[in-house]
This record gives C-alpha cells, sequence and structure tokens, in this order.
C-alpha cells in the first residue's frame, strides 16, 4: 500500500524537485539556456518564413497571362506614381538642408534604413510581438525604431543571431513621448490590450486641457521626438476620445493605430548611426 501512494505522488514529488532546481539554478546559466533554445528554434522559423514565399512564388506561376498583364499594367501606374513621389522627396530634402544651413540648425539625419521581412507574429492579448528576419547580422541595436508606410510598427527589444524581437506599439510594454502633429506639447502614449481580429488601439495621458479631439474632429497623433529613441515626425495613430482624468490636470484619450498593423509584412529599422 505504501508503494502505491508512493508512486501516485512520484511525477508530483519530481515536478516539485525540477522546479526547486530551476529556482536555483543561476541567472545566467537560465539565460543561456534560453537564448541557447532560441537560437536553435529560429532556423525553424526562418525556414517557413522562406517556405512561404516559395509557395506564393509558384501559385503566382499558376496565373494566365491575361492576369499578368493586368497586374504589370496596374504596377506601371504605382511605379510612376512613387517615381513622382520621389523626385518630390529629394526636393524636400534639399529644401530642408538648406533651411537648415541658413537658420544653423542641427541635422536629425540620425539614422540609416534597414528593411527586414517579417517571420512570425505574436498577438497575445498581453503583448504583441513581431520577429523580423534580421539581428545581429545586419548589426541590429536593442531598442531600435521599426517602421512602416503607416507609422510607427515599435521597437526592437531582443536581438539574436539572424532574427529580431520587435514590441509593437499595440503592447502595454511599449510607452513613449507624443504630441499632436500640430501641438509641440508633450504627452504620454502606451500601448494597451487588444484582443485578436480586432483594430489596434492604445492610449494617451497627460494631454493639456485646452486640446480637443472626437470622432468629428479626430487628431493625428506622432512622435514627440523626447527620449532619444524615436526621430519627431513619426505617425502613431489618431486621437478619437478625450476626457478630463481623474485628477482633474489633465486629460485621457483613446488612439486608433493603423489596422495595416496586424497585416503588416515589411518594415524598417532605423539604426542610429552614432549610438549611446
Amino acid at each position: 500500500m505504501p508503494s502505491r501512494r508512493f508512486d501516485q505522488t512520484k511525477p508530483f514529488i519530481t515536478l516539485g524537485v525540477l522546479l526547486l532546481v530551476w529556482l536555483i539554478f543561476p541567472t545566467v546559466l537560465k539565460r543561456f539556456a534560453r537564448d541557447g533554445f532560441y537560437e536553435m528554434q529560429s532556423p525553424v522559423e526562418v525556414s517557413a518564413s522562406y517556405l512561404r514565399e516559395l509557395q506564393d512564388y509558384w501559385a503566382l506561376r499558376t496565373r494566365s497571362k491575361n492576369d499578368i498583364i493586368a497586374a504589370y499594367r496596374d504596377l506601371g501606374g504605382v511605379v510612376a506614381k512613387y517615381a513622382h513621389s520621389a523626385e518630390e522627396n529629394v526636393e524636400l530634402r534639399r529644401e530642408v538642408a538648406r533651411l537648415e544651413r541658413l537658420l544653423r540648425l542641427p541635422s536629425f539625419d540620425n539614422y540609416r534604413s534597414e528593411p527586414a521581412r517579417v517571420v512570425s507574429r505574436d498577438f497575445n492579448g498581453w503583448w504583441q510581438r513581431l520577429t523580423i528576419r534580421k539581428g545581429a547580422n545586419f548589426n541590429l541595436p536593442v531598442g531600435a525604431p521599426v517602421i512602416f508606410a503607416g507609422g510607427v510598427v515599435g521597437r526592437i527589444t531582443e536581438v539574436h543571431s539572424t532574427t529580431a524581437i520587435v514590441d509593437l506599439i499595440s503592447s502595454p510594454n511599449v510607452r513613449l513621448a507624443a504630441s499632436f502633429e500640430n501641438d509641440d506639447r508633450p504627452m504620454s502614449f502606451q500601448g494597451g490590450l487588444n484582443p485578436p481580429l480586432s483594430r489596434p488601439q492604445a492610449t494617451v495621458e497627460f494631454v493639456p486641457l485646452d486640446l480637443q479631439a472626437n470622432p468629428a474632429n479626430p487628431q493625428p497623433l506622432v512622435t514627440s521626438g523626447l527620449g532619444g529613441v524615436f526621430p519627431r515626425g513619426l505617425r502613431l495613430g489618431t486621437v478619437i476620445q478625450l476626457e478630463p482624468s481623474l485628477d482633474g490636470l489633465f486629460k485621457t484619450g483613446r488612439v486608433n493605430l493603423d489596422p495595416r498593423l496586424n497585416q503588416v509584412t515589411e518594415v524598417t529599422v532605423l539604426v542610429p548611426l552614432d549610438p549611446l
């Protein structure tokens, strides 16, 4: 009878011993084991990403010639539009450089752009993350801003050999300084708990009382440039609601983020040229 009782409790005793060993295990070795496991798992995810692209390629090969001709015609219009935008961008850069020289202002071109492909997503309720297909092999630093066509994607929180983890701005772990597009006063931006398959949202706090925003008069929210991480003027989202805070000194509000944030496949990492 005692032997049978011991056999029943043996799994729990083993589990308790393993938990005790893990708690006593040195923190450095824990981190080494975690990073080692991730580095072994990372090639599998990267290979799966390349395989998905290969599947898309062969799926496109099955399209008819008429579809290809129509796509080529549409692509021609898009290329012409972007070519015109590129020319405008060059002229604007020249004008900015001229004004900087004229007013003796410092240049803010302190980043290099590193495009990267998204490998996988994790839209857990408590955090939202992306894994991108570049890491230490491209000298990506922890904390680097990540952007896309809709504005800010997030920032890099972990860098591995060939991949990096990006915390999205919809994650509660991301907090940064922001301001209205037409107002320089800083306020606090933070992600929130976003359920899957819903439009990503965030919150803004410490908004001056004289500022107004509502669904009929939404206000674009951009990075303020404070904190030394994100350059000034990067789009975060749109403030659609403001209410007085509990202390009555400021306002708090809800921010609608770009819906494409949930489907982004290509991002750009802003790598500081002069890291701190």
